[in-house]
């Protein structure tokens, strides 16, 4: 698949089918994504690959404690600022209502905020979910590593034929995931990856970007 190719067609899928990914997909993928970039190439990231029954167990842990009304454990990082303001605020609120339009739930259903958990401590259906954690040693720089090697690991998902969706959601439920994957307690939960195959008959969304002039600026070209 061409590199503008997969960049376009990436996207947050909130639908996967059953249909098991192959474990040589997964390692060819990781393999090469080890040549994302890295500051100092100290390559921070530490990712579990989790399927299968451990995968499912996850799943209904999760999902109980959603479904229960859990708030979670506590935050090791925000998810986003707590001010908020334009044109952020506005981008994130758009992107919001298109999300869960396509999923179903509507703004006003008081069962909202359960819905929406249960959907992705499910992984949306996922059959594989990647973990990413980092040596709570690191900071902002090595964080950015982190994103820059996610990145890699979707595209190159996506020249399998495959679709992802990056959850930070999982943050929430770190105890619980850190008890199936057996990390260290020296690492942090950086977020969760769902990966598969998406699920045929469902709404495809596509949220909006800004244009390109609002976040780029050319310097003497």
């Amino acid at each position: 698949m061409d590199v503008y190719e997969a960049v376009d067609s990436r996207r947050a899928v909130r639908a996967f089918s059953d249909e098991p990914v192959p474990r040589e997909v997964l390692e060819r993928v990781l393999a090469a994504a080890t040549r994302a970039p890295s500051s100092g190439n100290l390559q921070p990231w530490h990712v579990y690959v989790v399927a299968g029954e451990p995968l499912a167990e996850l799943k209904r842990r999760a999902t109980a404690r959603a479904l229960a009304g859990d708030p979670g454990d506590e935050r090791e990082y925000p998810m986003y600022p707590a001010e908020l303001a334009s044109p952020y605020l506005d981008r994130f609120s758009a992107a919001a209502a298109q999300r869960y339009e396509a999923l179903g739930i509507e703004r006003d259903d008081p069962e909202r905020p359960r819905k929406i958990a249960a959907l992705n401590s499910g992984a949306f259906g996922a059959p594989v979910v990647l973990f990413c954690y980092l040596d709570r040693t690191m900071g902002p720089g090595q964080w950015a590593d982190a994103g820059m090697y996610l990145q890699t690991v979707m595209l190159l998902l996506r020249a399998e034929g495959l679709h992802s969706c990056p959850q930070v959601m999982w943050t929430m439920y770190r105890d619980t995931v850190s008890r199936t994957v057996g990390a260290d307690d020296g690492l942090t939960l950086f977020c969760g990856v769902s990966v598969g195959f998406e699920r045929d008959g469902v709404p495809r969304l596509r949220t909006g970007r800004a244009d390109m002039t609002e976040t780029v600026s050319f310097v003497g070209v």
